[in-house]
């Protein structure tokens, strides 16, 4: 017995054992007996021929082999999804379906909306569901990796992660956020966030002797924003983030030397192919030249 002897009913338990985290969880949400997953999970282990979760009093654990293994199970299983929908939208030639996304949270408010809007205009069939997740280590990339979603609006500062395929959708500045009307913006203490300066633009932050460490870390862009506005000091944040910034701010150009930062999609091979993702990225090439409008009274240039 070989991995591609595996059902899909096994393939269900091992992700449902995975993300419950223990037998008895994954039964209650499969509707099965105990015994009947752990006899189950133990199947599965020799016929992939490694040993996939720690067993102890805190339940079962995937081991690093078993994350591997529930992220290939996400994905075989949401193909399957795909392949159903995709035969059924041969027939209407419409695409249908459910659609995950997962998107860092500047793309999530200002990005997928207007795209979603008329994804659904033009395919009402497709069900789109969105997670919001943090860019910080594996970020929305690693959410499609796993599985976890179809397709993932990320940051990119090359290809695409190994396994995944994708494209840029737009390149955004970065500017200087400030309180508006300062004479000596960067004077200020810098406001900053987890998220911020990612691999793209770390080389340029580190060349400017002027950027102070951090005096206060907020938990997102948004409070970036709200702190630099009530005068709390300055900070360095890319185009997204800064739609729609409150009028106490001021943005100004850090130069021709500006850092930009890449914004795409990614998704897996597999589903690049399906027609309820293809009609996403259609619509967002056809959304993603335009950057987010700023006035001419919150730029000025340097």
């Amino acid at each position: 017995m070989t991995a591609s002897d595996l059902s899909p009913q096994e393939l269900r338990i091992l992700v449902a054992v995975a993300e419950e985290g223990g037998f008895s969880a994954a039964a209650a949400r499969l509707g099965a007996t105990q015994s009947a997953v752990s006899h189950a999970v133990r199947g599965i282990e020799r016929k992939l021929g490694a040993v996939l979760f720690e067993r102890g009093r805190f339940g079962a654990r995937p081991t690093p082999a078993g994350e591997r293994a529930s992220a290939h199970a996400r994905r075989v299983l949401r193909m399957l999804g795909a392949m159903a929908d995709d035969v059924r939208g041969a027939d209407t030639g419409e695409p249908s379906g459910p659609l995950r996304i997962a998107a860092f949270r500047s793309a999530a408010l200002h990005l997928l909306p207007p795209a979603l809007e008329r994804l659904a205009e033009q395919h009402p069939g497709i069900d789109v569901t969105v997670t919001v997740v943090r860019e910080l280590g594996a970020g929305a990339a690693g959410e499609v990796a796993a599985g976890r979603a179809d397709l993932g609006i990320a940051t990119l500062s090359g290809p695409p992660p190994a396994g995944l395929v994708g494209a840029r959708l737009l390149k955004e500045p970065y500017s200087l956020v400030h309180p508006a009307g300062h004479p000596a913006p960067r004077t200020l203490p810098l406001v900053d966030w987890a998220e911020n300066c990612g691999s793209s633009t770390r080389a340029w932050w580190a060349a400017q002797d002027w950027i102070p460490a951090a005096r206060i870390s907020a938990e997102d862009d948004g409070a970036v924003l709200s702190m630099v506005g009530s005068g709390l000091g300055m900070a360095i944040m890319p185009e997204l983030s800064l739609t729609g910034a409150p009028a106490g701010v001021e943005i100004t150009g850090l130069g021709p030397e500006r850092p930009y930062r890449a914004v795409g999609y990614v998704t897996t091979p597999e589903l690049a192919a399906t027609a309820a993702v293809r009609a996403l990225i259609r619509t967002l090439r056809s959304l993603g030249a335009v950057s987010p409008g700023r006035t001419k009274a919150q730029l000025r240039a340097v």
